[in-house]
C-alpha cells in the first residue's frame, strides 16, 4: 500500500537573478538529448517559421545574489565583482572572477525562441558572458548556451523554464564591468517544431585523464578544492553544474572501479571544447570528430599547431580532470585514459530522468534506509531512473511513501521523497 503525505510547498531548489548595452540574442537546447536526430528531424527544420502567439518578457533581479553566485555584490545599483583578485585555479589566469546563476523562470507556456537585452558597463578589457539553458515540464536542463549577437535565437524544441547565467571578467589593474539589468523575452515563433528527439543512451568516451589537485584553489562554480574531493572538470562551461549540485554529471571508469562524479570545475586546456557534442553543435573545433578533445587532437597529431585555445604548447592529450578522490578512487595512480560517460547527454533509453531536491540525500544499495549507503547526492541534481520498486516507509519534513527508485548511475536506490515531482509513484517508471 502506497502512502503519501502532500505538503503544498517543498523546500525545491530556487535562487534570486541579475546587465552590455544592446540586444544580445542566445541559442538555448530544449532537450537532453544530443545524438543524432531522425531524417524527419532534421528536415523539419526548414519549416516555415510560425506566427508567434506574442513575446513574455522578464527582469530578473539582480540584487539579491544567492548560494549558486560565485564572488558577486550588488552595490551602487550594479552586480559587479566582489574579489578581483580570485580566478579559477584550474585556469591560470591573472584576471579576476566572478559568476551568479539566476533564477529560473516559468514561462506559463511552451517556447522556442529567446532574446536576451543586458544592459551593463563594460570597459576595455573586460567582459560580460551571458548563458541561457532551457527545460521542458518534468525534464532536466539542457545544457548551458552562450548569447550571440543579431537576430532572436530559435530552440529546436518547446521548454517550459528559462534561467540564465552571468560570467563577469575583470581586466588588468582591477578594471571591473557593472551589470545594472537584464531583460529575457521568449516566444513561441521560431521554426523549431516541438518534436520528440531520438531516444539513444548517454554518450560515452574514452579520454585521458589527468588529476587537478589544486587542494585550497576554487573551482569555476565556487566549491573550494579539498583533499580527497570528488568532482570533475571538463574543458566546457556548457556542462558546469551550479555549486553542490549535480544537474550535470559523468559516470567515469578507471582501472578498478567507476564513479558519479558532478561536474565542478572548467579545464583541462581549453574551456569552449564540449567535445561530447555532435560536431554540428560543437561550440568549437568542429571538424573534430565527436568525443575526440581538442587537446587530445593537437599532442597526438599537431591539430591547431599542437596549441589550445589560449596558444599554449599542449603537454598531454587530456579531455578531463579528476578531483583527488575521484582519481584515486576509480584506480589511478598516474595520468591515463578512462571512459566517461557524460549522464545529461541522455535521450531516454531504458531510463527517464527526473529532477531531485535536498542536500546530502543517500542512495542506498537497497530500498531501506538500514542498507548500505553507495552514495550521497550533495544537493539538488538531476538523476535517470530505470525503475522503482515498493521498499521501506520514509517519514521525512512531513511527506510519506514507501517507493523507492533505483538509480543506474549510482548503482542504488533514492527514496522517491527526494524526487521533485508532485507523483508518489513516478509516471512512465516500470516497476523493478
Amino acid at each position: 500500500m502506497l502512502t503519501t503525505l502532500s505538503p503544498s510547498t517543498r523546500p525545491a531548489p530556487r535562487r534570486t537573478s541579475r546587465l552590455l548595452r544592446g540586444t544580445l540574442c542566445l541559442l538555448v537546447l530544449a532537450g537532453t538529448a544530443l545524438g543524432t536526430a531522425p531524417a524527419a528531424d532534421a528536415a523539419g527544420a526548414a519549416d516555415a517559421p510560425r506566427a508567434a502567439t506574442g513575446a513574455v518578457s522578464w527582469r530578473p533581479d539582480l540584487s539579491h545574489p544567492g548560494s549558486d553566485d560565485v564572488n558577486v555584490r550588488w552595490s551602487d545599483g550594479a552586480l559587479r565583482v566582489r574579489d578581483g583578485s580570485l580566478s579559477p585555479a584550474s585556469l591560470g589566469r591573472d584576471r579576476g572572477y566572478a559568476s551568479a546563476v539566476l533564477e529560473s523562470h516559468h514561462v506559463g507556456r511552451p517556447v522556442n525562441r529567446v532574446t536576451v537585452d543586458l544592459d551593463a558597463a563594460v570597459p576595455s578589457g573586460t567582459s560580460v558572458v551571458v548563458d541561457v539553458r532551457g527545460r521542458a515540464a518534468g525534464g532536466a536542463w539542457t545544457e548551458w548556451r552562450q548569447a550571440t549577437g543579431g537576430v532572436p535565437a530559435e530552440l529546436p524544441g518547446l521548454v517550459d523554464d528559462v534561467q540564465a547565467r552571468l560570467t563577469l571578467w575583470t581586466a588588468g589593474g582591477g578594471t571591473a564591468p557593472a551589470v545594472e539589468r537584464l531583460t529575457l523575452s521568449a516566444d513561441d515563433g521560431g521554426t523549431a517544431a516541438a518534436r520528440p528527439l531520438a531516444a539513444a543512451s548517454a554518450f560515452s568516451a574514452r579520454v585521458f585523464a589527468t588529476r587537478e589537485g589544486l587542494v585550497g584553489g576554487t573551482t569555476a562554480n565556487g566549491h573550494v578544492i579539498r583533499s580527497n574531493d570528488h568532482f570533475v572538470a571538463l574543458p566546457s562551461r556548457r556542462a558546469l553544474s551550479p555549486n553542490g549540485s549535480g544537474q550535470y554529471s559523468v559516470q567515469v571508469c578507471g582501472p578498478a572501479r567507476c564513479e558519479t562524479a558532478p561536474v565542478w570545475d572548467v579545464g583541462p586546456w581549453n574551456t569552449h571544447d564540449d567535445y561530447w557534442n555532435p560536431s554540428t553543435q560543437r561550440e568549437q573545433w568542429r571538424d573534430l570528430a565527436r568525443g575526440v578533445p581538442e587537446a587530445q587532437a593537437a599532442y597526438q597529431n599537431g591539430y591547431n599547431g599542437g596549441r589550445d585555445e589560449f596558444g599554449r604548447q599542449v603537454a598531454n592529450p587530456a579531455g578531463i580532470d579528476l578531483a583527488d578522490g575521484t582519481f584515486y578512487n576509480i584506480g589511478l595512480s598516474n595520468n591515463g585514459w578512462v571512459t566517461v560517460t557524460y549522464l545529461w547527454t541522455d535521450g531516454g533509453g531504458d531510463t527517464k530522468s527526473f529532477p531531485t531536491w535536498g542536500t546530502d540525500v543517500s542512495v542506498r544499495q537497497q530500498a531501506t534506509t538500514t542498507s548500505a549507503r553507495v552514495a550521497t547526492l550533495p544537493g539538488p541534481t538531476t538523476v535517470r531512473v530505470r525503475c522503482q520498486v515498493h521498499g521501506q516507509l520514509v517519514n521525512y519534513d512531513g511527506y510519506s511513501n514507501d517507493a523507492w527508485s533505483y538509480l543506474p548511475d549510482y548503482g542504488g536506490y533514492i527514496s522517491n521523497i527526494f524526487i521533485d515531482v508532485p507523483d508518489a509513484w513516478l509516471p512512465g517508471v516500470p516497476t523493478c
